[in-house]
């Protein structure tokens, strides 16, 4: 763990393997840290180049003075991989994790050979659900929506059947600074790539719980069918969250990305 100067503010980065294997960046989403991944790197093979990273306002990473927009949160990721001298990497992102790679992919495409694309979209939701969670959450703290966040981040049969997880995830949203959950909630609210996804050119797998509520995978396909050549799968029996929920099958979608991108 270490912090880059980024942006005028301090970015949390965690880096595994060799400096000079194929680099997967992930990118986390609103309310998680970069733990988000810790299950899905034990499955993925050895030898590749790992760096996981707090967004701004989340984790150990600063707010910072310019993050409520995905171009800035991208600016952020671009300015990292290149303080680590990163080009060409398969970039994974959750939510608007997943927002922030497909800017990427379009005003950096240096930097980005593919990309894994989870349960996100070209635009999540209206403003007003956006306004009234940021109301909800600068009046009573991120206590006061944690327990309808859980509901969209697990399917019911995973909180039934792992409470004590879903309670430590649960305990994980609440600890996340309000300001740094405000602003990513202002970035994904005042978001629309529904011009910019059809010019990302690069290989693209998308995939989305089948029980997500948060965007659900009618979103997740309409935003996959905005990118030429992207393909789709659905995460079964899973919420959200499927890094946390079934890594394994998160796991496997990366394996079959950098396969195809070391064939093609």
């Amino acid at each position: 763990m270490r912090q880059l100067t980024i942006n005028g503010g301090g970015i949390n980065i965690v880096e595994s393997g060799p400096p000079d294997g194929p680099a997967v960046v992930f990118v986390n989403s609103l309310g998680t840290d970069l733990r988000v991944w810790d299950e899905v790197l034990s499955r993925l093979p050895a030898g590749l180049r790992l760096i996981r990273y707090d967004k701004r306002g989340h984790g150990l990473s600063s707010l910072g003075p310019a993050s409520r927009t995905i171009q800035a949160h991208s600016a952020d990721l671009a300015a990292l991989m290149d303080q680590l001298q990163i080009r060409a990497a398969l970039v994974v992102g959750l939510s608007i994790g997943g927002m922030i790679g497909q800017m990427l992919a379009v005003t950096r495409p240096d930097l980005v050979a593919g990309l894994v694309l989870l349960d996100t979209g070209h635009r999540i939701g209206p403003a007003s659900n956006w306004d009234a969670r940021i109301a909800a959450v600068r009046e009573g703290g991120l206590a006061a929506i944690s327990e309808a966040v859980m509901e969209r981040w697990f399917s019911a049969a995973f909180r039934r059947e792992r409470p004590e997880t879903v309670a430590a995830w649960r305990t994980l949203l609440e600890r996340t600074p309000v300001e740094g959950y405000v602003a990513a909630c202002e970035a994904v609210r005042d978001a629309d790539l529904t011009d910019l996804s059809p010019r990302i050119a690069i290989p693209t797998r998308v995939a989305v719980g089948s029980e997500d509520q948060a965007t659900p995978p009618e979103l997740v396909q309409a935003a996959a069918a905005l990118i030429k050549g992207a393909s789709f799968e659905l995460i079964e029996g899973t919420g959200h969250i499927p890094p946390a929920e079934r890594p394994d099958l998160v796991a496997a979608i990366i394996r079959a990305q950098l396969e195809a991108l070391r064939h093609g």
